[in-house]
């Protein structure tokens, strides 16, 4: 509707739809509130400029998370600043171990995920976050980044087996 008409209505419907999605898509992979608030406004421009570009090979959705995931990427590289949001207190493991809550537990596997997923490439994180954390399909995610399905099958056991190294160098005495 957009392109037939140039309002600016349907484009604040565009950006109310994926507004959330495009945010905690930035804040996920870039780790920073601020950025990620500066990243979503660059790209919504970017969907804006490239609208008509849109072909309608695949979902809308998913070139959204396309433009989102590669803005993302190339933001992280050119800046290569990986922040650790974990802080040290949050790594240390109480001495007796029936004192820790579940939820307590789960946080500490949250951090460890996190800092795992911190080293391994930014490809393979963001590959691993669209297939586990978004619950995109082989597809979807061969549509996003651009590759066949089976070489995302591929990059996919590729990244678990990188993320599965890295956990074990960082913690050695769990594996």
């Amino acid at each position: 509707m957009y392109l037939k008409n140039q309002s600016d209505v349907y484009f604040k419907v565009l950006h109310g739809r994926y507004l959330k999605k495009v945010y905690g898509k930035a804040v996920s992979l870039l780790k920073d509130d601020a950025l990620a608030e500066d990243a979503v406004q660059e790209i919504f421009l970017k969907i804006f400029l490239n609208l008509s570009k849109f072909s309608g090979k695949s979902k809308f959705s998913t070139w959204v998370y396309s433009i989102t995931y590669n803005y993302c990427i190339d933001l992280i590289r050119r800046n290569k600043k990986h922040k650790n949001i974990f802080t040290e207190e949050s790594e240390k493991i109480p001495d007796v171990v029936e004192e820790v809550s579940d939820k307590v537990l789960l946080e500490m596997e949250f951090n460890r995920l996190g800092r795992v997923l911190d080293v391994i490439p930014i490809d393979d994180k963001a590959v691993l976050l669209m297939k586990y954390q978004d619950n995109l399909g082989i597809k979807d995610i061969s549509g996003i980044i651009n590759k066949s399905e089976s070489a995302v099958k591929m990059k996919i056991k590729r990244a678990k087996a990188k993320a599965k190294k890295a956990y074990s160098e960082l913690f050695p005495a769990e594996i």
